[in-house]
């Protein structure tokens, strides 16, 4: 499966300790990821992931795109609700793509958790079935 991974500044520390956490799950799928997270995950973890633009440059809209062409199966946002986003408006959009589409989407660690639990455990397969249709 296709799975995003995205972090506002104050969060990404977060992130990569959830990314090293579930390690051995994600490393059996491919990651795509907003720029400066990206790199962090890379270097925090060694996984590979695909990059897109920073997100406020237009990461979370490339992200967006994929969802649109039902290209990306999850996403984990690790969000900042407590600071003012300039791109908020794009993450607005990304979060209601998922909801058009279907997309599983976290946007906070135990959400997240959830999430690749089910996973491991094949709960998230419709993703395949619904691709498959289409």
């Amino acid at each position: 499966m296709k799975i995003a991974l995205i972090a506002h500044d104050r969060k990404k520390d977060d992130l990569i300790q959830f990314v090293t956490a579930y390690k051995p799950i994600l490393s059996e799928h491919t990651l795509y990821a907003t720029g400066t997270t990206g790199q962090r995950v890379i270097d925090g973890t060694g996984l590979e992931v695909i990059r897109f633009q920073s997100g406020p440059l237009g990461g979370d809209q490339q992200i967006g795109a994929m969802i649109a062409q039902n290209e990306m199966d999850m996403v984990i946002f690790f969000r900042d609700p407590l600071t003012a986003q300039p791109h908020e408006p794009d993450v607005s959009a990304l979060i209601r793509l998922c909801d058009v589409y279907g997309v599983p989407l976290a946007t906070n660690m135990g959400t997240a958790e959830v999430l690749l639990k089910g996973l491991k455990e094949g709960f998230i397969d419709w993703r395949l079935i619904s691709k498959d249709r289409k």
